[in-house]
């Protein structure tokens, strides 16, 4: 053979050579990650369906504030589900935005607990992942109490107010309203009010526009576990719910001029009683307006040091029924027989004979409204001696919520 054909032999099996190395080599290429071989790093940049959905909790770290709701984003794919419970295995309940993005807590992180969050994605090109975070709020400092009327399981009266007194000031009262769910049978009309109560503590009631309807069944979820009730008063650190039933429609009428009370049920007098009021023209007056009946207390010691009327009186009394904080009651008042049904001459209170007093006793509950005339009396009930509300008009009333 020639020099020139072995020259031009070698020069067809290079060229042979060199395609099949690039034909074994194409696929190889093929399945790469999509990196580009003119990247200056010599890195590969992984494909959008295998590169991880970016999750990033808030709050996160440890003994955080606490207060605020639980928030999870995902960058780079979507979030199918999200999970967060605490030490306890109570779920902080949410829901995912509809573009997958987002989730946030329904409820606030409470203080002094511990977090566990699991969130599910999915990448843009489908994979499936899941991604694990953990973080804890700080213990409060100080917590705020609450005492709630009715209690739970009650039958009351139709002019029965949702009570809460609460033991430290709340100075954030539209977030604590908030967080205040009533529900009602029949879709009663009302609203929250905030007053003072006669203790001298915040407080904030719930009334109907009208007296309720009897028969309706009420419902009050206070979610308050998280909520920050503001300076000096602390946080809430568990949620508070009572149910109650709205018994039949009573209603006591009376009238100090003509010194007689009459028992009202279903528009229908039951009985009228003789009694005797508050002494006119002093501080032994009783009081006017819609008074509500807030306890039975039965056979009590009165004494009048505790009202601010001196060595008045230190006596048992009987069939004892409270309807305002500042010491007046309906009760049985024998001593004072003689001025039944013509004068008034007790120390505030609404006395009546024995036998009226206990059958009186046997027939009013709790929320009963007592609706009070008289001409000579200290004034009208104010709306945080006991439950006196019923003596704002309903716009006035309105105007008491943090939410207005």
């Amino acid at each position: 053979m020639s020099r020139t054909r072995v020259l031009a032999h070698a020069r067809v099996r290079a060229v042979v050579v060199t395609a099949a190395t690039a034909a074994l080599l194409a696929p190889l290429a093929a399945c790469s990650s999509g990196g580009s071989p003119s990247a200056p790093d010599g890195k590969v940049k992984p494909a959008a369906d295998v590169r991880p959905v970016t999750v990033t909790v808030t709050p996160k770290g440890e003994r955080v504030p606490a207060g605020e709701p639980v928030r999870v984003t995902a960058a780079g794919g979507r979030l199918t589900s999200v999970t967060v419970t605490d030490a306890e295995g109570h779920r902080l309940p949410g829901k995912v935005a509809a573009d997958g993005r987002s989730w946030v807590s329904d409820r606030k992180a409470v203080p002094g607990a511990s977090y566990a969050v699991t969130a599910a994605t999915r990448t843009e090109g489908g994979t499936a992942r899941t991604s694990k975070a953990a973080f804890s709020t700080a213990e409060a400092d100080k917590v705020n109490k609450v005492d709630w009327r009715p209690g739970a399981g009650a039958t009351v009266g139709v002019a029965q107010p949702i009570s809460l007194v609460f033991d430290h000031p709340v100075k954030n009262k539209a977030e604590v309203e908030k967080q205040l769910r009533i529900t009602t049978s029949n879709d009663t009309e009302g609203s929250w009010g905030w007053i003072r109560d006669w203790s001298g503590l915040d407080r904030v009631d719930w009334r109907p526009r009208t007296y309720w309807k009897p028969g309706t069944k009420v419902t009050l979820n206070a979610e308050l576990n998280g909520t920050d009730s503001g300076a000096d008063g602390g946080w809430f650190v568990r949620d508070y719910t009572t149910t109650f039933t709205i018994g039949a429609r009573q209603i006591v009428k009376v009238d100090l001029d003509s010194h007689q009370l009459a028992l009202v049920r279903d528009g229908e007098t039951v009985r009228r009683i003789p009694v005797s009021g508050g002494t006119p023209g002093g501080d032994k007056r009783s009081w006017r307006g819609t008074a509500v009946l807030m306890a039975k207390e039965g056979t009590i010691n009165m004494n009048s040091e505790t009202v601010g009327l001196a060595d008045a009186y230190d006596k048992m009394v009987d069939y004892s029924m409270r309807l305002t904080w500042s010491g007046m009651y309906a009760h049985a008042a024998p001593w004072n027989a003689r001025y039944f049904g013509n004068t008034n001459h007790s120390s505030g209170c609404i006395g009546m004979s024995d036998a009226n007093a206990a059958w009186f006793y046997g027939q009013v509950r709790p929320g009963d409204p007592f609706e009070i005339t008289g001409k000579d009396t200290k004034g009208v009930v104010a709306p945080g001696n006991g439950f006196g509300a019923w003596n704002l008009s309903w716009s006035e009333w309105q105007q008491k919520s943090a939410l207005r």
